[in-house]
C-alpha cells in the first residue's frame, strides 16, 4: 500500500466533513506522517464522536503517559463508543509503568464505567499498588466495579484478599460477581480456608456460579470436596456436570466411578468426553467395559478419548 502523503492527510483531518476526518484518522497508520501520535491525540478531542472513537482505537499502540492520560479522560466521554474504544486500548497496555496513570486516576473517576475500565486495565499489569483500591472497591454499589476489582485481585494473588473474596462469593447479590469471586479463590494456598465458600457456591442459584465452583475445586485439588463434586454430577445443568467430571478426574476420585460411567452414556457429547478423560485419569480397571463400549460412540472425539483412557488404564 502506498503511503498517504502529508499534505493530503492534513487537509482531510481539517475537513468540515466529519466522515472525511474519520477516514483520515483511519489512514494515519499508513501515512508518511512523522508524528502520528500527536495527530491522534488531537483527533481524540474532535467534535464528532466517530472520529474520537477511531482515534481512541488507534492509540492502543502508543504506550506513554501522555497517551494513557488522554485515554483515561476519554473513559468519561459523552459517547459510549468512545468510552468503549478507550477502555479497550487501555486494556492492551503491557508496560507496568503505565499503571501509574491508571492508579492516579482511580480516586478521581466519576463514572461507574471509568472505574471498572481502570480496574480491568490494571488487572494484567499486576501492580501491587492496585491491591488497596481493588479491595475497597468490593464494597462499591455498582456490580460492574465489584466484578472488575475482583479480576484485579485475582491476578494479584494476595492472600490477604481471600476473606473478602469469599464473602463476595457467598453473599453478593450479583451472580456474575459471585462467579468471578469463586474463580478468584483458585489462587488460595490454604485450601481449607476457602473450601466452605466453594462448597456454598455449589448450591448457588446461578448455574454459572456452580460451574465455576466445580472447576475451582478441581484446580485446588480439594480432595475433601470429592463428595460434593460427585453430588454435582446430578446438577440439572450439563455444563456444571462437565466441570465436575473434569475435577473428579484431576482428583482421581475412585468413588466417582459410577457417576462417571453413567455420564459416559449421556446424550450430551461434551459430558461423554469429560467422563472418558476422567475415567482415564482415575485409572481403575472397573471402567474398562464402559470405555470399550464408548469405542463405538457416534462422536469421533469421544471414541478418541475412550481409546486414550483405555491406554492409560492398561499402563
Amino acid at each position: 500500500m502506498m503511503p498517504v502523503m502529508n499534505a493530503d492527510i492534513h487537509s482531510r483531518l481539517a475537513s468540515a466533513d466529519a466522515a472525511v476526518r474519520r477516514i483520515a484518522v483511519m489512514d494515519l497508520p499508513d501515512s508518511d506522517e512523522d508524528d502520528i501520535e500527536t495527530l491522534l491525540l488531537a483527533a481524540l478531542k474532535d467534535s464528532d464522536a466517530k472520529v474520537r472513537a477511531e482515534a481512541a482505537r488507534l492509540l492502543e499502540g502508543y504506550e506513554n503517559h501522555t497517551v494513557v492520560a488522554a485515554l483515561v479522560r476519554a473513559l468519561e466521554d459523552d459517547d459510549a463508543e468512545v468510552c468503549g474504544a478507550a477502555a479497550t486500548s487501555l486494556s492492551e497496555l503491557k508496560m507496568v509503568a503505565m499503571g501509574d496513570g491508571l492508579l492516579s486516576a482511580l480516586p478521581k473517576a466519576r463514572t461507574t464505567f471509568a472505574r471498572a475500565a481502570l480496574f480491568r486495565a490494571l488487572r494484567e499489569l499486576r501492580r501491587p499498588e492496585a491491591f488497596t483500591h481493588a479491595l475497597a472497591a468490593l464494597n462499591a454499589s455498582a456490580a460492574e466495579v465489584r466484578c472488575a476489582a475482583l479480576g484485579t485481585l485475582g491476578y494479584l494473588k494476595n492472600s490477604a484478599a481471600l476473606p473478602e473474596i469469599a464473602r463476595i462469593a457467598t453473599t453478593d447479590t450479583d451472580p456474575e460477581a459471585r462467579r468471578i469471586a469463586v474463580g478468584a479463590l483458585g489462587f488460595a494456598t490454604d485450601i481449607a480456608a476457602v473450601t466452605p465458600a466453594l462448597q456454598h457456591a455449589l448450591q448457588d442459584t446461578s448455574w454459572q456460579v456452580r460451574e465455576e465452583a466445580t472447576a475451582t475445586l478441581g484446580k485446588l485439588l480439594a480432595v475433601d470436596s470429592s463428595d460434593d463434586l460427585i453430588a454435582a454430577m446430578a446438577d440439572p445443568y450439563w455444563q456444571v456436570r462437565v466441570k465436575a467430571a473434569r475435577s473428579l478426574g484431576k482428583l482421581k476420585t475412585r468413588a466417582a466411578l459410577p457417576v462417571l460411567i453413567t455420564a459416559l452414556g449421556h446424550e450430551i457429547s461434551n459430558l461423554r468426553k469429560e467422563a472418558a478423560i476422567a475415567l482415564g485419569e482415575i485409572g481403575d480397571h472397573s471402567a474398562l467395559p464402559a470405555l470399550e463400549k464408548a469405542l463405538e460412540d457416534p462422536d469421533p472425539d469421544v471414541r478418541k478419548l475412550a481409546r486414550i483412557a483405555l491406554n492409560q488404564i492398561a499402563k
